[in-house]
Formats: structure tokens, sequence, C-alpha cells
């Protein structure tokens, strides 16, 4: 498999032109852009060129899809994506019952009808908040993909761990739903707080090995995307995550 690289991971580590070529050096073959980096998609093209590098992925915030279709369109088009992901919902504007998330899950499914006769694949990229229980006791990512049954799942595996359950269980249940996942990494409680708990793939205490043969037996996953949230070094973060996935 190739491996995508999220970019938000090298947010504060700039110029992109020092992150793309550090990339394709250590051998990922994509990246994965997101909402806040689009404004220069010029810019962004000649770096995928230059480096050989693909974007097949995107993360595009709600607003962009919701209130810019036409330019967010025109971007993805120019930056050759064929997966975007609505990465986030803020904690203002998360539901908190059963209707909610259904009307929430709508929303999406109406985003993917226009992406998908534009022929670009459409989906949702989950936190650790979907997995928190309403007062009923159904989870909200249940209600999101059962709620819009044409809507794809990128798994961020990490914060399944994160929202107390096992990724495991997740990819069995959701596995014909899946297309892409995030394969971060979560260090043992209390380490590396200045990271936020975060850690380079495969040096944390979630099983990859174990994830990944279950992801590539059990799903249509394509894009297998790393990505950490505040790492202390990206371009370290980066290559170590890298040479440790090549070991599985």
């Amino acid at each position: 498999m190739d491996l995508s690289f999220q970019l938000y991971s090298a947010r504060n580590f700039q110029p992109w032109s020092k992150v793309f070529a550090a990339l394709a050096d250590y051998g990922y073959a994509q990246v994965e852009g997101f909402g806040g980096m689009f404004d220069q998609p010029d810019q962004l093209a000649e770096l995928l060129k230059t480096t050989s590098l693909r974007m097949d992925s995107a993360h595009f915030g709600l607003d962009q899809l919701e209130d810019d279709f036409d330019n967010s369109l025109a971007i993805i088009k120019q930056l050759g994506i064929k997966s975007v992901f609505c990465p986030y919902l803020d904690e203002a504007d998360r539901p908190n019952s059963v209707a909610g998330w259904e009307t929430f899950a709508q929303r999406l499914a109406s985003i993917g009808d226009k992406l998908a006769s534009n022929h670009i694949a459409f989906g949702w990229h989950n936190h650790d908040f979907e997995f928190k229980a309403l007062d009923d006791g159904q989870l909200p990512m249940d209600i999101i993909l059962q709620s819009a049954p044409t809507l794809e799942w990128e798994a961020d595996i990490a914060w399944v761990h994160v929202g107390g359950h096992n990724p495991l269980d997740w990819i069995e249940k959701y596995k014909d739903r899946m297309t892409a996942i995030h394969v971060k990494d979560r260090a043992p409680e209390g380490e590396n707080l200045d990271q936020d708990g975060w850690c380079d793939v495969g040096e944390g205490v979630l099983n990859w090995q174990e994830i990944l043969d279950a992801v590539r037996s059990k799903t249509n996953v394509k894009i297998f995307c790393v990505e950490h949230d505040n790492p202390a070094d990206a371009f370290a973060f980066a290559q170590n995550s890298f040479n440790n996935i090549q070991k599985f």
C-alpha cells in the first residue's frame, strides 16, 4: 500500500515546499489536504506536480461545502482530489438528540449527492465525540452512518480508541463503509502530554499490526493516512512513522 500524510500534522512546520519535499523523500505517495490550506490552490497544484505526490483525499469543512460549494468543487477538481471527508463539528454545533444527529446526517447526505454527481466520493471523518452515548444509549457514529447509507467513513482509528471503543469491533461492524483510515497512535496514559498524548505510529498503545491486517482483509480502504494532531517535530514523526509502518 502507498501511504498518505495528513498535512494538518505539519501546519506548524512551514514552508509547505519543505514539507512536501520531505514527505516525497521519506517515501509517501500521497498527502491529504485540509480546509485551512486551500486559499492558494495554484501553489498546492505546483507542489504536487514538482514532488510527484498525489492528493487523492482531502478534508473540507462543513461550511466550505455548504456555503461555498462551487469554489470548493473547483479546488477539488484542480488538485485531482477523488475523496472528500468532512472532518469535524464544533462542540456548540453538536446535536444532543437522535433526531438532531439524523438531521445532521441528512445534511451530509445532501453534500454527498452533489459531489457524487461530479464523480467525487464523500464521507465523514470521526473524532471521539461521536462515540459518546446519548441519553438513550445510542451513539452518534451509528446514527450518522445508518441515517446516511451512501456516506463513506474515514475512520480515525486512534480517536475510536480514545472514545473508549475497540477499533476492531468498528472495523467489523462497518467494514463495507470504510474507504479510508487515519493511521495515528496514542501514547501510554500520562506520556507525551506536550503532544496532547499522541505519538509516532507504532510507538504507542494501539496494535497496528492487528488493525492493519483487519483493515486490509475486511474492508475496501484504499487510503491509509498518517496523522499526528500536535507533533513536537513533524518531520521526525513523518519519517519514523513511515519506517515503522513498513515493518507491519
